[in-house]
């Protein structure tokens, strides 16, 4: 099968990439590079000793997209391309909705076009909004607290009434929770482009010196430690858990959460990774970032049963792997 796999080159798509190499796909990327390299592909090429094709593009230009499907025979897609900074959609909202929305709506019409009947989409634990964790799929969505989160809550929205209105296609939405960690081989992880809005990353570079200390967004949450408590994910579990459903497609809609079913604080995450890595960590408390709520983790025993899924790699694994991929990178 040939499968399109959008912001392939970025952090979650290219660990994805890669798995689905080692699976048997052939991969054609689409990718604008607005927060990721070009030389991911190489590492990926190098990692998995196969060739992928590369189309430097935005999936919103509609020319340059359907040009992909006409030089190719798709048979999926894989749609991780979006904006997804939170606090950065609070002050850019119509350019989150506009983006993240039109990217979405590009691919349906070209998958009714071309009769692609396989889409996955990347979709957030943010659709959940202020719902009570554990979430569970089976939960209404809740009142998202930033314009990020709208918008996987409108194209998952899209994409269903596109699955019940195409005879055959086969949608499946994955919600996933805080992906960390890196490539065994240490070459391709999360390097975001200027100042990082993931945790992970931000510690690794406070570890190496490029910034002098951690900001803490609150430490006054109705947690155990005060601070934000959230269900971290080795980036691994994430991108088997792309091929896990990649082979399980069924006509219409499927919903699965991806996550470890355990909440962890940021607190307990820099503990873990100045032990695990032997580094010590500075960090300064601020004030609360908007758009950002108490707890939030998974149940994830749908994609268990279903898709013969489960994550496998603790906290210590992701911390190691970060830091090894920063060590190799710096």
């Amino acid at each position: 099968m040939n499968i399109l796999v959008t912001g392939g080159t970025g952090y979650i798509g290219s660990h994805t990439v890669v798995e689905l190499l080692a699976a048997g796909y052939n991969i054609v990327i689409a990718d604008n590079l607005i927060n990721s390299k070009s030389e991911v592909i190489d590492y990926i090429e190098e990692i998995s000793g196969k060739k992928v094709k590369f189309y430097e593009m935005d999936i919103c230009d509609e020319d340059k997209l359907e040009q992909i499907f006409i030089d190719n025979k798709i048979d999926g897609i894989v749609h991780f391309a979006g904006l997804k900074a939170v606090g950065e959609s609070v002050t850019q909202a119509i350019r989150y909705y506009r983006n993240n929305l039109t990217a979405t709506m590009n691919l349906c019409y070209m998958c009714e076009k071309y009769d692609v009947k396989n889409f996955i989409f990347s979709s957030s634990a943010t659709v959940y909004g202020e719902n009570k964790s554990p979430f569970i799929e089976t939960m209404e969505l809740g009142k998202t607290t930033n314009p990020y989160g709208e918008t996987k809550v409108m194209s998952e929205r899209i994409l269903t009434d596109f699955a019940n209105s195409v005879k055959g296609m086969k949608v499946t939405l994955l919600r996933y929770f805080n992906p960390l960690g890196a490539h065994p081989s240490g070459l391709i992880g999360e390097i975001p482009n200027g100042v990082p809005n993931n945790l992970l990353p931000y510690i690794a570079q406070v570890a190496v010196g490029i910034r002098d200390k951690l900001y803490i967004f609150g430490d006054d949450y109705e947690t155990v430690d005060g601070t934000g408590v959230r269900d971290y994910i080795h980036v691994m579990d994430l991108a088997e858990g792309h091929v896990a459903a990649l082979s399980n497609m069924n006509e219409g809609i499927d919903i699965y959460n991806l996550g470890t079913g355990i909440g962890v604080s940021v607190f307990q995450l820099i503990h873990t990774f100045e032990i695990v890595n032997d580094v010590k960590i500075p960090y300064e408390i601020v004030a609360r970032r908007v758009g950002d709520i108490a707890t939030c983790y998974a149940n994830s025993d749908k994609a268990k049963k279903d898709l013969i899924w489960e994550a496998k790699r603790n906290l210590e694994d992701m911390c190691k792997s970060s830091w090894n991929f920063y060590k190799t990178r710096r």
